[in-house]
Order: C-alpha cells, then structure tokens, then sequence
C-alpha cells in the first residue's frame, strides 16, 4: 500500500494519517500539517482497491476502533489523533 509523503521541515514526528478524498476534516488535516510546515504521509482510502483498501482498513481500525476519519498515528501509534482536532494536533506536534 503506497503513502503519499508531503515534504515538510519538522520531523520530530512519524505522522501518518488515513482519510478519505472527499472529507472536508480530512483536507482541513491536510492543511493544517502543511501550514505548521510538518512533513507527513497519508493514504486516501477510499483510492485504493483490492487488498490495499481491505488492509488500510483494518490498520485505521487498530489505531481507531470507530473507524472514522481522519485518523492521525504519531510515531507508529503512541499518539494517535481521531477526527480534526486542530488544538490537539497542534499541541503534539510542535
């Protein structure tokens, strides 16, 4: 399963986050990484097909028992963000 990665200058942080191409949370997610300039990579599920979408699912599942979107996993999931939350992202990665 391919992740897209959006080149930033903070990298404290492993960020990856999960979401959906026509989400409006998930594109403000997007932006607001962009904005605090974190590089970042991310899966639009709902673009895959065959087993990457069974897999991307049940990964989103694992960090996110709701299974909603977006779904943020910090530094392989010890910090994991569910929905937009742009204190809360903010907040963990600075």
């Amino acid at each position: 399963m391919k992740c897209e990665i959006v080149p930033g200058k903070k990298k404290m942080h492993q960020v990856k986050i999960y979401t959906l191409s026509t989400c409006g949370w998930c594109k403000k997610t997007k932006e607001l990484l962009k904005a605090l300039d974190v590089e970042y990579e991310y899966i639009d599920v709902d673009k895959l097909t065959g087993n990457d979408i069974i897999e991307a699912n049940e990964e989103v599942k694992k960090y996110n028992p709701y299974g909603t979107y977006p779904t943020i996993v910090i530094d392989k999931g010890k910090q994991v963000i569910r929905g937009f939350n742009d204190k809360e992202i903010k907040e963990k990665l600075r």
